[in-house]
């Protein structure tokens, strides 16, 4: 069966230039490199990290935002491009940001159909108070502009306009975080409940480990660019075989008892722009050994569980 998406060996470049005339150094910055991973239809895959990982980037190239400096995206078998772009939408950080604060929220939802010349006005405002009534909004939101709204119902707004073109596959880049956790809560089960409606499929880019437990079906984890683990979300959160990925999970406070005893990243992550040799986790890493500072770990299944795959020498 063809996967809904298939990256394979995605690499992401920026040049960069520091310092000031007659001394400016050229260096490039590798937000993202040799990332591969694969997604079926109806799955929602997670991507985290820390800040500065390369989650956004990667996901900017999924959704034909940008173009990648290597390697290749298939969606459905096909390159991206065309039609394969129109199956893919995003649903962006900010949904203030992300929605023209001059135009209602009927010609917001209508946009992507009207940029692909799909239906008439009267069809298209069809669609969009359709829409409107599946995401939660009042019919009247129809004529209201982005202003109006709480940042929860702005979200509502920009996860309607995204549905509209009825996509496969929809990128989630950081979609509660500027949001207050009551209305988080809110926004999770109305992915979750067109998920199950349109069998769509979710790239869903969160730091919130939290919220990816309880969302995501497989969780891949990037760390300076890189796909050090991908598992199975069950497997992952019960026995974490990367040492990076242990850490986070562990630095995740826990009501009554705090965090949990064990590895806690003490330092800052080095700079894309000069990453280590050999396991680029390794200056934070409590297992590194000589073999890590020079020779980089393939991602291979950890000892007896196929599924789990990780970036490690010495994979628990």
């Amino acid at each position: 069966m063809t996967a809904l998406l298939e990256v394979e060996a995605l690499s992401v470049h920026f040049p960069h230039v520091s310092g000031v005339w007659p001394r400016r150094r050229r260096q490039t910055l590798r937000a993202v490199e040799r990332v591969s991973l694969t997604m079926q239809e109806g799955e929602t895959l997670a991507l985290v990290g820390e800040s500065g990982s390369g989650k956004s980037t990667f996901g900017s190239v999924v959704a034909g935002l940008r173009r990648p400096t290597a390697g290749s995206v298939r969606f459905r078998g096909r390159p991206l491009g065309g039609a394969a772009e129109r199956a893919i939408q995003i649903v962006f950080q900010d949904p203030f940001s992300a929605l023209d604060p001059r135009m209602p929220v009927s010609d917001l939802i209508a946009e992507p159909l009207v940029i692909r010349r799909a239906g008439t006005r009267t069809e298209r405002r069809a669609r969009a108070a359709a829409l409107v009534e599946q995401v939660g909004l009042p019919a009247d939101a129809l004529n209201r502009y982005p202003h109006e709204f709480s940042g929860g119902q702005r979200q509502r707004i920009a996860i309607a306009r995204a549905l509209a073109p009825d996509p496969a596959l929809i990128v989630a880049d950081e979609p509660l975080s500027a949001l207050d956790v009551s209305v988080q809560s809110q926004i999770l089960n109305l992915l979750k409940s067109i998920q199950e409606r349109r069998a769509l499929g979710y790239l869903f880019i969160s730091h919130d480990l939290g919220v990816v437990h309880h969302l995501a079906d497989r969780v891949a984890v990037l760390y300076l660019g890189r796909l050090v683990e991908i598992a199975p979300a069950s497997d992952l959160f019960a026995r974490p075989s990367h040492p990076y990925t242990q850490a986070l999970l562990e630095a995740v406070p826990r009501i009554g008892g705090g965090r949990r005893r064990g590895r806690v990243l003490k330092s800052e992550m080095p700079s894309p722009l000069d990453p280590p040799p050999g396991c680029v986790f390794h200056p934070r890493c409590p297992k590194a050994q000589a073999i890590c500072r020079s020779e980089p770990p393939a991602l291979a299944p950890a000892p007896g569980r196929p599924f789990q795959l990780a970036a490690c020498h010495f994979k628990d």
